[in-house]
């Protein structure tokens, strides 16, 4: 018989079971329904699984890797800082990588942007951006505006005031309708140019000018609401709405800045700056979480001199110094390479290898612009069977709703934008 002392003890859970025991993932249940993939390492645009499979990152890690993975530039603007100070806070203090990257964010943004709010996510830059209107009309007389104009199948974050300028309805937030504040929303922008859109625009505003603040979309590319495209012309018109209302545009370019478009800033295709620019995910080459919220001298004095005195925001980790030097780094690097250049080449390895599920049954829509590629399906996608299909060509995607699509790191090369683009087809004829 085998004594207590000397009974073999029970195997060690695996590290995918420790993480159903306690790790919750984003939008998911708790435990989860299937298994994450475990990585072990990330070089280059691959990532290494640990039974060894190598997949070619076709998300960029949600769209923030642009440079790839175990870049030295970044790697060592880390370590340089690690030598520094972690965090210090920024209330009564400053450091040199915070003054160093607004520099560098106010020299590259349209102007007149010339004032950094350094916040610690995209989500909590579009809340000091709501903040910032809303501020701005208290400071200007106008206590009644507390309302946003935005337009449908945006999406913004999954914080509340963020949400609430999401899509109310099409939206991964309809959960939240009757608690999260009610915003003014026109319809959803068409994807080639429509002169009674911008018509319908000015009506909404109009009818709820007194009530309204700002107005914030995200230009070019509605991203999270359903990778949808837009004329840029239609910005002009909002513009011209704000203006002509004093209400204070925002343009979310958390998904759409420093390049993926094809432009730095997506607001530059429509050739107009707005009065907040919200930056986030590849500002920092996908090191460490960080955004930044950028607003023009007037929406600064006004808030300034208004009965508050500043801005009511300040987050605990607002400028880390980590995350601030390699943000800094991430900036200096994608401006020392052809990232145009290598944006363009990523349309078009793109569009040359999505071509054939223009054939294949299902698919509604396959569509192209900067390093964005979309398959849109005519019904919800089978997530696990699509990322199958995908992971088959060494590829990792992240299908959602009707959607299989990438953002590829700018750096990916043809070879691997032809694998991508391969795996898409595939995922799309399995979906």
């Amino acid at each position: 018989m085998t004594s207590p002392e000397t009974a073999p003890l029970p195997p060690a859970p695996t590290l995918r079971e420790r993480d159903r025991a306690h790790v919750w993932h984003p939008y998911g249940p708790m435990p989860g329904r299937t298994d994450p993939l475990v990585v072990r390492s990330a070089r280059g645009v691959r990532l290494t699984l640990d039974d060894g499979r190598e997949l070619v990152d076709g998300m960029s890690s949600w769209w923030a890797a642009v440079h790839g993975y175990r870049h030295p530039a970044l790697d060592e603007a880390v370590t340089r800082a690690t030598g520094a100070m972690s965090h210090v806070m920024f209330g009564g203090l400053t450091h040199d990588p915070a003054v160093a990257l607004a520099e560098r964010l106010v020299a590259l943004t349209p102007e007149p942007l010339e004032h950094v709010f350094l916040a610690d996510s995209g989500s909590v830059s579009i809340e000091v951006a709501l903040k910032m209107c809303l501020q701005y009309q208290r400071a200007r007389g106008r206590p009644g505006r507390t309302r946003m104009m935005t337009w449908r199948g945006g999406y913004h974050g999954d914080t509340f005031g963020a949400m609430s300028v999401c899509d109310p309805e099409g939206g991964m937030h309809a959960a939240w309708s009757g608690f999260l504040p009610q915003q003014v929303f026109a319809d959803r922008p068409p994807s080639t140019y429509d002169p009674a859109y911008d018509e319908h625009l000015r009506a909404v505003a109009d009818a709820h000018a007194d009530e309204v603040a700002g107005i914030v979309v995200e230009p070019v590319v509605q991203g999270a609401g359903g990778m949808r495209f837009h004329d840029p012309r239609h910005l002009r018109a909002l513009r011209e709405i704000a203006d002509a209302h004093d209400l204070v545009l925002v343009f979310d370019e958390i998904a759409t800045g420093f390049g993926r478009t094809g432009t730095l800033f997506a607001a530059e295709q429509a050739g107009v700056a707005p009065d907040v620019m919200c930056l986030g995910k590849a500002l920092t080459g996908g090191y460490l979480t960080m955004a930044a919220a950028l607003c023009t001298p007037a929406v600064a004095t006004a808030i300034s001199a208004g009965e508050a005195g500043g801005l009511m925001h300040g987050p605990t980790f607002m400028a880390n110094p980590l995350a601030a030097t390699v943000a800094a780094a991430s900036v200096d690097e994608l401006l020392r390479r052809d990232w145009a250049g290598e944006v363009a080449a990523l349309g078009a390895g793109l569009r040359e290898s999505l071509a054939p599920a223009r054939d294949v049954p299902g698919v509604r829509d396959v569509r192209v612009l900067g390093g964005i590629g979309v398959v849109q399906l005519d019904h919800p996608v089978d997530v696990p069977a699509a990322q199958a299909a995908a992971e088959e060509h060494g590829v990792w995607l992240r299908p959602f709703r009707d959607l299989v699509y990438a953002m590829p790191p700018y750096v990916t090369p043809a070879d691997d934008v032809l694998r991508i683009g391969g795996a898409m087809v595939a995922a799309a004829r399995v979906a």
